[in-house]
Order: structure tokens, then C-alpha cells, then sequence
């Protein structure tokens, strides 16, 4: 299996894209996020990924960064739904029920019925709840809600392999009642606003997000063997993969990787 960042900013970033990412196997591509605009569609295309190669999408929450893309998806996909380009495979869109009920909302108010005609048809919207799970792309996957103060949103956790767990806490630090979805994780997915350093520059913490110090304790207290760093600033886009990396194994000491957008991961 393959990650693929499509984007690791948080909402504001101009230096790169919202925070979304693919997985992908040989049981097809699953999306995670869609962030903020059409630029989903560059970031795909730039990745070499087709869109009719998207058999399953998560939601994890509705804040403008993560779910105004997957408008985009719904109108392009939809489109080539009716217009024959994608001539027989289902789309399926995974959120909790306040999500995807905005994503039909706001589809139905922006789009053609070229597009949102396949909604319900080909376009799917699949409401989980928290503990769910689903077999996406041949894969366990159990949703969680991460039960934010902030906007209902949840994460997940897909066996990837034998005792093999993939656990991504959405765009909020991890929280000690997902302890059983992320503890011993292969890889754990956790955002990182900013250095520990600068916490006091972009104040993290008024956000609901953590610094790559709190989240790199967190994965040392979880045991897990990878953590990736996303959702994070953009001002030292630049130097972010070294200036993060060296704060971050002050405290954890697994293996650490702080992506760039369209950085290719084999997990």
C-alpha cells in the first residue's frame, strides 16, 4: 500500500494545500479529505491519480478546508458519470450524518443535474457512526469519533496488513478515549500546527491543534513505529521537513516523516 499527500497545510497555508492524502492498493484508492477547492483536482492529476480510479472517500469533518473540494469531485465525477467517461464503477462517500448531509446541501445548491443526478445513484453517501466499520479498498476500516468540542469529526483505523493498523486522528491531537485505535499503530496520521518552539507566534492551542512536540509524546506514549506530521504551517515551508524532524525526535523515536504535498509514502 501507497500514501500519497496530497496537501499538508491547515486551512490558511498559500505555500501549499489543505491537508488530504490517498491510500492505494491494489484493491483501488481511497481519498481522505478533499481540501479546500479545485486545486484537488491539480493535486490528483499532478499525483497521476484518475478520478474513476476513486472507489471510496472519507469526510472526516465539515470545515471548509477539508470538505469544499470534494464539491469539485462531486461535480467533475458526477459529470462523467452521465456522460459515460466512468461507465460502470460506484462512488462511495464516508461521514458522519451532519457532513454528508452538507455535502448534498451544497451540491445540490451549486451543481448541474448533470452531477448531482448520480447522487443516491452512483455517488453514494454512506453514514457511519462511531465504531463502524466498513471494508474500504479490501481493508478493515473502523471509524471513531474524535469528539471534538469544535465541529463533530471523526478518524479511523484501517488494518493494512497483519497486525498491521493505520490510525489517522483527523485534524485535532490525539485523545486518550482513541487510546484503542491508535495504541501500537504501524503508522499513526496526527496533525502538527507548528514547532513547540513558536507556539507562542501561532498559538496552536486556541486552534484545538498541538505542536510537533505534543504530538511526537504522543506517539512515544502510543508506541507506535511511524508517525507522519500533517496540517501544519506554512511559513517555514522551506525548512519544515528538517526543522520539524529535529524537534521531533527530542521526544519520539520511532521513525518520523514530515511530508511534502505529493510526497509518495510505501507504507
Amino acid at each position: 500500500m501507497k500514501l500519497t499527500m496530497l496537501g499538508t497545510g491547515h486551512a490558511l497555508v498559500t505555500k501549499c494545500y489543505n491537508t488530504c492524502f490517498t491510500l492505494e492498493d491494489e484493491g483501488g484508492i481511497f481519498l481522505v479529505d478533499g481540501g479546500g477547492g479545485n486545486t484537488i483536482l491539480r493535486q490528483l492529476k499532478l499525483a497521476g491519480i484518475d478520478l474513476k480510479d476513486i472507489k471510496d472517500i472519507f469526510i472526516t469533518h465539515r470545515h471548509v478546508d477539508h470538505i469544499t473540494g470534494i464539491i469539485w469531485l462531486v461535480r467533475v465525477i458526477g459529470q462523467q458519470m452521465t456522460s459515460g467517461t466512468i461507465p460502470e464503477s460506484d462512488v462511495r462517500i464516508y461521514g458522519h450524518g451532519e457532513v454528508l448531509g452538507m455535502i448534498d446541501t451544497i451540491s445540490r445548491m451549486l451543481l448541474s443535474k448533470k452531477s448531482t443526478g448520480q447522487i443516491g445513484k452512483r455517488i453514494h453517501l454512506v453514514e457511519v457512526q462511531d465504531g463502524d466499520s466498513r471494508e474500504i479498498c479490501g481493508h478493515k476500516t473502523t471509524f471513531f469519533d474524535v469528539q471534538s468540542t469544535k465541529a463533530k469529526q471523526y478518524g479511523f483505523a484501517m488494518e493494512i496488513g497483519a497486525d498491521r493498523i493505520l490510525a489517522c486522528c483527523g485534524d485535532e491531537p490525539y485523545y486518550p478515549h482513541e487510546r484503542k485505535y491508535c495504541e501500537h499503530a504501524e503508522w499513526l496520521l496526527h496533525e502538527a500546527f507548528c514547532l513547540d518552539s513558536q507556539a507562542d507566534l501561532f498559538k496552536p492551542y486556541g486552534h484545538q491543534h498541538c505542536t510537533v512536540k505534543d504530538a511526537c509524546e504522543a506517539a512515544a506514549e502510543l508506541q507506535v513505529k511511524n508517525l507522519l506530521l500533517y496540517h501544519t504551517e506554512d511559513e517555514n515551508i522551506r525548512d519544515r521537513k528538517v526543522l520539524y524532524a529535529k524537534e521531533g525526535k527530542q521526544y519520539y523515536h520511532g521513525n518520523l516523516w514530515v511530508p511534502e504535498d505529493l510526497e509518495v509514502i510505501e507504507l
